[in-house]
This record gives C-alpha cells, structure tokens and sequence, in this order.
C-alpha cells in the first residue's frame, strides 16, 4: 500500500507505505531491498546525505573495517554483486567499504525510496489502526503497518562530560562525527581522548602529521598486528569460484566468517606450545589472531592469563621506554573489551612527538581555551579529538525513543533493562522490529550477513502475519523474560561481564549495567529460526482491525 491520507489531528497530508525503515546504512539498505523484493511499499529516512550509516560518518584518519575483512565483510545475497565488486584491502579503509554501499544503492536502485537529511523526530503507534506515525525533521509524516530500526549499533556518539571542555577555543572532532572536509595537523598539537578502536586506528596516523600528540588514556588496551594488505586477483578468484561454500561456512561459523571452527584449548598445551602458537597468530595479524587460538580464552581466568601475557610481552618488546610501556599496560581480561586490530599503534610511542597520559594516575582536572590541564601539568593544544566511542547497541533506539501502546516510550520501557525478544521486538510495541538490538548477536557476528539474516526473519513474520489475517505482532512478557534469561546465561559463563566496557554499558553514567549482547553466535540463528517453525512461539498476533470496527472506534 502506497499513497496519502488526510490527517484528522492537523488536516495535513501523511505519506502511506507498508513499512518505513529507520537509516540508511548496512542493515536499512538491505531492508530496503529486502521489502521491495516482497512487493511492499517502502520508505526510508536518514539524516545523513547520502548512504552509508556508520560508514558515512565515521570518516577519523585510519578508519577500517577491523573484523575479519574484505571480501567477506559485504552482502551475500546477490552473486552478481559478489562477482562485480574487486575490494583492494584484506582491512577495508572507510572510503573503500562507503564507495562499496554507494555501488550497491546504485546497482538497486535504492535512492529512489531513500529520503535523505530527515531525522525521524518522534514515531507513536496508533493502537486502532495498528500502525505507526513518524514525524520527520523535514514536515513529513508517514504512516505505515511496520516500523524497521536500522539505526546502528553503534551510532550515537558518546560526548564526554569534562569540566571546561566547551570552553576550549581550537578544532575538535568526534571520531564517530568526523567531518567530510580534509583535515589538517601539520604543525599542529593535538590531544586524543580515548584508546579504544577508533582511537588506535587514528592515533598512529595523527602522529604522522601533527606537531605533537598528546594521548589521554582513560584505559589500556589490548591490540593486535591488523596484518591488512592487498587482495591478491587470485584471492578474488577463489572467493567468486567457491563462493557458495564460503558462503555455507560463513552461516555456520560462530562470528559468520568463512572459517573453519576447531575445538583446541589452551589448557591442553603446554606454555611453551601456547606462545608458539600465539607468535605465529602475531605474524600472520588479523582479526583471526582471536578466532584460530583457543575456544577457552572467553571463559577460563588461567587460559585467558596466558593470552594476556603473551600480549603484555609484546608491547613491552615494542615501546623502548619501560615506564611508558607500564602505562600501557592492559588490567582486565582479554577479549572482554571489543577485540582491536592497529596499524603500528604501539610503535608510535616511540615516536619524539607523542605523549602519554595516563589519566588513572593523572587526571583531566578541566580544559582551557588554549589546553588541557591535569593534576600533573598543563597541555597546550591547537585540537582536540574525541576518540569516546559510542552509547552503544540500546543509545540509537533510545534517541528514537519511540512510543508504543498507551503512549509509553521506550525510556520508560527500557529505564531498568533492555527488555526484548530474540533481539527483534519489544513488548508494548508491536510491529516494530529491531537489527542488531539489544538480545542479538550485533557487534559480535559479521554485520552485513546478521543484517540480511535477521530481515529475512522479519520478512517472514510480516508475510505470516498477512497471510493469517493478522495485523499486529509483539511479544509476551514472559518469552522477553526467558530470553533476558537466555542471553544472560550464556553470557555469564564467559569472563565478559565481568569487565567494564560498552558492550556492558558502564561507559555511560546511568545507563542499565549489565551484558546484553547474544554470545551464542550461528546457534541465535537456529534459535529464531525455531521460533518461527512453532508459528511464533512467544508472540501474541493481534486479529486485523477491519475498516468498519476503525471507523466505529
């Protein structure tokens, strides 16, 4: 369904679709295509100019793909696609994976159902008619049966709150809001807040350029060789000639990757079998430094010391001055904070124009016009870049902040916990469906294939629901808590919660503390495919509202 409708509250025109989907990048693009395949009429909005999601905005010098990349950190759902596009890099920079998503809304088509530079500032679902009303930055309102959040995982920026951080007069910059104009650090001092990956991706490039880096570290981190270079043209051959059984592999393996899974502990070995193994990780690089170790790594304290160690070694190996190789010592469990790929990040400690602070013995007391000031000292600088990475997984659907049955929003909903199920839906808010949400596998799964997977589910729901005469879809208060249950159970068998990180919100003040992120990897797939065979087992489907009991209400 397609066309315009008087509104009876303002008189003004609302645009009529099937679906609107929320942004533009990854997972909105292929819900794009997804729902047009289906034959339903589609909107999208997205405040950016054009597509791309985290990979428009995310522009910071050193920006890469840092899972395990190129050609496999791409859509799978058209051949073709796979055998038009040649990628450059086994670690995709940021301009190459945009001009990648640029060639597929190309190749679809998909600008035509695109509205860009629109925020959506409020969408409510109107109970009687079993759909939801968005209203946009730009005027226009749209009414449609579904409502898709493809807002990002990690989309909304984390601006840290300093004493007199507004105060300074210089350049600054957002990591995760970079601007689209060339910036320059020539004979510049720069100040970088923050270590995790955007960080250590940009730091050793600033330090190139700048007059002088001065890098404030709330935390030491663990990072690995990224091992990036050029995709050989046999590469691409082999990946076009077996692409069906890389593509199999790839929904079998834990992260979605084209690898085999192994079964090898740390434990087993002895420790001078395990830092052998780890050395030849180390030289090879890669996101597979993680994936090929050991599977006890998550979940034992002496595997996981072992890692650490070995990791520890090496950047005392690199950074010649021992005291500031102290400072970059890493205290929690590997792994436990998202995993991080660089490009000569602890060599550039030893370059003469970059400093460390440590702020857990020196503290950020306020900014100046002119510089930053700690306990310790003062820092003169010309900018200041904001490495402070995301409210992650639940901030983007939280700045929506959309309004179900009763008028209760999502802050309400979610003020205590991320109440969902099977990280799709939200209880009190029926047919609206979440990628990458809180419950889901997310960041921890290769994104592009996670996003084409759980649309395909929700693809199904809608036409199970319109093939039954349904009109409404949501879940039961008690499937969200077996769920909750579920994915806090998997979790707490591992050593990840007990580390402070995003992925358990304890880098935002206030924010519910706990693990809420799928760590059951393919297994999720099975589990909501499970779901759906049982005709939706957990959900309660609402009868379709017919034309005569709307006008009568």
């Amino acid at each position: 369904m397609t066309g315009e409708n008087q509104s009876p509250q303002t008189g003004g025109t609302i645009e009529q679709y099937d679906a609107v989907i929320i942004g533009a990048g990854v997972s909105g693009m292929y819900a794009l295509h997804h729902l047009r395949e289906m034959g339903l009429s589609v909107r999208v909005y997205d405040g950016a100019t054009d597509v791309g999601g985290t990979w428009w905005y995310n522009r910071y010098p050193g920006a890469r793909v840092d899972g395990p990349g190129s050609p496999f950190y791409g859509y799978t759902f058209s051949d073709e696609l796979m055998k038009e596009w040649d990628w450059a890099e086994t670690q995709s920079k940021q301009s190459d994976v945009l001009e990648y998503l640029e060639y597929v809304a190309d190749r679809f088509d998909l600008r035509r159902d695109i509205q860009f530079e629109t925020w959506v500032e409020d969408a409510r679902y109107d109970e009687t008619t079993q759909r939801w009303t968005v209203e946009t930055s730009t005027g226009v309102r749209a009414s449609s049966q579904y409502l898709i959040c493809a807002v990002g995982a990690l989309s909304t920026a984390n601006m840290p709150d300093i004493p007199g951080i507004h105060d300074f007069a210089g350049e600054t910059y957002h990591t995760g809001r970079w601007p689209h104009e060339p910036i320059s650090f020539e004979g510049k001092r720069v100040a970088v807040i923050g270590t995790g990956s955007s960080g250590i991706q940009s730091i050793p490039e600033i330090a190139k350029e700048a007059a002088h880096v001065t890098v404030l570290q709330r935390t030491a981190q663990y990072s690995v060789p990224a091992g990036n270079r050029p995709i050989q043209p046999d590469e691409m051959t082999d990946a076009r000639d077996n692409w069906e059984s890389f593509r199999t592999q790839m929904n079998v393996h834990p992260g979605g990757f084209p690898f085999e899974t192994h079964e090898r502990m740390a434990l087993d070995d002895t420790p001078e079998q395990r830092r052998e193994r780890y050395e030849a990780l180390w030289q090879r690089g890669g996101f597979r430094f993680f994936l090929d170790g050991y599977n006890d790594v998550a979940m034992s304290e002496e595997a996981n010391a072992s890692l650490a160690d070995f990791i520890r070694d090496k950047i005392r190996g690199i950074v010649r001055d021992p005291e500031t190789a102290d400072k970059l010592m890493p205290e929690f469990f590997v792994m436990t904070k998202r995993p991080i790929l660089d490009n000569g990040y602890f060599e550039t400690f030893n370059r003469d124009n970059v400093t460390l602070v440590d702020l857990r013995e020196d503290p950020i007391e306020c900014f100046t016009a002119t510089s930053v000031r700690t306990q310790k000292g003062e820092h003169p600088i010309d900018v200041l870049v904001l490495a402070t990475g995301f409210d992650a997984i639940s901030g983007s659907m939280l700045r929506l902040n959309p309004k179900g049955r009763g008028g209760v929003s999502l802050e309400e909903r979610w003020s205590d916990r991320f109440h969902n199920y099977l990280g799709l839906t939200i209880g009190g808010f029926p047919n609206l469906f979440m990628i990458h949400g809180p419950g889901s596998p997310g960041v921890f799964y290769n994104m592009p294939l996670g996003a084409e997977r759980q649309m395909e589910w929700i693809g199904n729901c809608m036409r199970y629901l319109s093939d039954q005469g349904m009109g409404a879809v949501e879940p039961t208060n008690q499937s969200e808590e077996a769920w909750d249950a579920e994915v806090s159970g998997i979790a707490n068998a591992t050593l990840f919660p007990r580390t402070d990180s995003w992925w358990t919100g304890a880098n935002i003040p206030g924010k519910p503390r706990y693990f809420s992120a799928y760590l059951g990897g393919s297994l999720y797939y099975h589990r909501i495919a499970d779901v759906a065979a049982k005709n939706y087992e957990g959900f309660l489907l609402e009868q379709a509202h017919r034309a005569g009991d709307v006008e009568a209400s």
